[in-house]
């Protein structure tokens, strides 16, 4: 998987040899045009490709400010307008202004002219180069990552919280009161559309009435792993020193 932090991409291999380039343009820079949050646009985006309407690519996006890779889609202009058009088709016209735009700029490129390929070539050079340095960086989370996560890319609450140092009832305590469990210790529906929990059914149990009730269980995934490790491990350090 590729990673970008531009809102266009332009093939390397083109930029090589001085052939024609193809510009793309990224959810997060149709999300900012359309005023969409981003991960209702990737949502969108993702389904499109899983039907066979659209062909875009997932790539990863490193954020400039934290230096965090986030999951990006690149789309052509034929695909990025079917996705504007099954999200709020009345901001087409942003988009075509959009594209119009990358057009031009693509056009107004001369790829003949050895010295603009050598600077467009050092400035890709130059973001692979941060771009390593950012692997490297994130190696130990990468590590970290892989070893809590289980074959299935699931495990239970309580087994989770002690991979980070904390009990399992403070714990969820803990995620009640940050109002990311509700009372029934089933996540708010925000956190599981950003896919950081499973809610898992189970056998009803019945009551001496006879009447049955429901039963979930809530199952952190991978990537929710990865965020309540970062946003919690320190704290369960804090509440054992008497800090919080």
């Amino acid at each position: 998987m590729r990673t970008s932090n531009i809102g266009f991409a332009q093939s390397s291999t083109a930029l090589a040899h001085g052939a024609a380039t193809f510009p793309k343009m990224t959810s997060r820079e149709i999300a900012s045009l359309i005023g969409f949050r981003h991960d209702n646009v990737l949502r969108t985006a993702r389904i499109l490709v899983e039907r066979g309407v659209t062909q875009s690519e997932e790539t990863q996006f490193v954020d400039p400010q934290n230096h965090q890779c986030y999951p990006v889609h690149e789309l052509s202009k034929r695909d990025s307008l079917v996705l504007v058009a099954r999200l709020s088709p009345e901001f087409t016209g942003r988009i075509v202004d959009r594209w119009m735009e990358l057009e031009e700029q693509t056009s107004s490129t001369d790829l003949s002219n050895p010295a603009v390929v050598r600077d467009l070539l050092l400035a890709y050079t130059e973001r692979v180069i941060a771009l390593e340095t950012t692997i490297k960086a994130d190696a130990s989370k990468v590590e970290f990552a892989e070893t809590i996560c289980n074959t299935a890319g699931v495990c239970k609450m309580g087994q989770f919280a002690k991979t980070i140092g904390w009990g399992p009832n403070r714990f969820i305590d803990r995620l009640r009161t940050d109002e990311v469990l509700m009372q029934n210790n089933v996540p708010f529906q925000t956190y599981i559309d950003r896919g950081y929990f499973r809610v898992v059914e189970k056998k009803p149990w019945t009551d001496s009435s006879g009447n049955e009730h429901p039963t979930f269980t809530t199952m952190v995934t991978g990537r929710g792993q990865e965020w309540l490790a970062k946003r919690y491990t320190n704290r369960a350090d804090q509440m054992r020193s008497g800090v919080l």
